[in-house]
């Protein structure tokens, strides 16, 4: 049987597809841009015919129906990094949090630790040798579907074909669902002037050549608002956001100094908008590879004058950053903050960052605090942390003192915290006196 002949016996309705979901499977989603609406669709109008289904992903677009208390007993959600479409589930006990750094998802399903029974996933239409592509999001979909004993592929003909490794045969995939809609967006609100004052700060640590790591947000988005006279930048992170784009047009990215895949921008996932899915189509300038690899902290490190810019939700004096929590409430996840951390702090010039506003709720507290609060999550430690950096200026951490890290987090907070902050630092016996000055 030749592969066309294969592809057209697979194809079906997203209802007789998702037929293949048993009580008791664990169901992989491929999450981010990739979200396989349809079959997500599919498999929630079957919740009366199954229970305990366990379904996993990271970040996913759109709504989490399955979430909703009417299908407690039929699905059960387990995130491995969380968005807001599922957060409230997984603080009212009804979905879980599983505290986890992103390059290490795949060896859970490729060890057994947690074995996967179906993969739902968004694909392209096959191309001339029987190969779809998975588009915007690799990440941890296609050593998911290797593993996995059954494959349902959306086939949306609206979908980017990408380079790198993307690309599985039809002959590995078990049912094909048809569709023609546009992808799932994330669009982000426009920087703030504090988004731009944190963003000149950072850009201020990056040196040309450098190879940048961004996250999600309105600060990733600002740095790269921020670099247009920089040289020679390249792309190694987990996620690509629309920011790139400008910066690539104007050669400004062009990956020509990287020390690991010259000339290549590495991604596992795009998160943006059809102005992104449009530029990825096709380009050869990216590569998208699983997470194991693009935030694994050897192969991080292996990019000279890695600069890895991630966020938080709260810092303490010592340096601790709280990135997945509000207290014991889960917010997000680990995602590649360490892993990027570390990697960019063994790489030879490179530059570990922490970038955030100095204050939150409408600014009525400082998001630079005396301890964390009580439950937050350590993300990364006070030993890992280098640079934080705040629209009030850079505090350099390593290889600090408490109380030389308190001084520096102090002079990067917002005035009118400061007092209170030293109060503190000083009844911790972190300062033996108020003698600091603060800019």
């Amino acid at each position: 049987m030749s592969w066309r002949e294969e592809y057209r016996d697979k194809c079906m309705s997203a209802a007789q597809a998702l037929k293949a979901v048993r009580s008791g499977d664990r169901v992989w989603i491929q999450p981010s841009c990739g979200t396989p609406k349809p079959l997500i669709d599919a498999l929630v109008a079957r919740a009366s015919e199954v229970i305990d289904v366990e379904l996993v992903h990271m970040k996913t677009l759109g709504e989490a129906e399955y979430t909703k208390p009417e299908y407690e007993g039929h699905f059960r959600h387990r995130g491995l990094f969380l968005g807001e479409n599922v957060r409230e589930a997984v603080v009212a006990g009804r979905a879980d949090y599983t505290p986890i750094f992103l390059s290490e998802i795949e060896g859970l399903f490729e060890t057994g630790a947690l074995p996967i029974d179906v993969v739902l996933m968004q694909v392209t239409p096959p191309d001339a040798h029987g190969f779809v592509s998975l588009s915007t999001t690799v990440d941890c979909t296609m050593t998911a579907a290797r593993c996995a004993k059954t494959v349902i592929a959306e086939v949306n003909d609206r979908a980017p074909r990408t380079h790198g490794d993307t690309s599985i045969h039809v002959s590995q995939i078990s049912a094909f669902v048809e569709t023609s809609r546009p992808l799932l967006e994330l669009r982000t609100e426009p920087p703030t002037e504090m988004h731009l004052d944190v963003a000149r700060n950072v850009a201020s640590l990056i040196p040309d050549g450098a190879t940048l790591q961004t996250g999600i947000g309105g600060i990733s988005e600002a740095v790269l608002r921020c670099l247009s006279d920089k040289r020679d930048l390249g792309i190694h992170t987990e996620m690509c956001p629309d920011g790139v784009i400008d910066l690539m047009e104007k050669g400004v990215i062009n990956g020509a100094r990287k020390s690991l895949h010259r000339g290549k921008a590495v991604a596992a996932f795009v998160l943006g908008t059809q102005k992104l899915f449009d530029y990825i189509h096709e380009n050869p300038s990216f590569e998208f590879r699983s997470i194991s690899y693009t935030n694994d902290p050897f192969v991080v490190a292996q990019n000279d004058r890695m600069v890895a810019i991630n966020s938080a939700l709260q810092v303490d004096l010592t340096g601790q950053v709280c990135a997945d929590s509000i207290g014991t409430k889960p917010y997000s996840g680990f995602g590649g903050q360490l892993d990027f951390i570390r990697g960019a702090a063994r790489s030879r010039g490179g530059v570990p960052i922490i970038a955030l506003p100095s204050k939150a709720c409408r600014d009525s507290v400082s998001r630079i605090v005396p301890v964390l609060e009580p439950g937050a999550g350590v993300v990364t430690s006070r030993a890992d942390v280098h640079y934080v950096v705040t629209e009030h200026g850079i505090a350099y951490l390593h290889g600090k003192t408490l109380r030389e890290r308190a001084e520096a987090l102090i002079g990067v907070a917002d005035p009118r915290f400061q007092q209170e902050l030293e109060d503190f630092a000083v009844r911790a016996h972190y300062l033996e006196r108020k003698t600091a000055t603060y800019a």
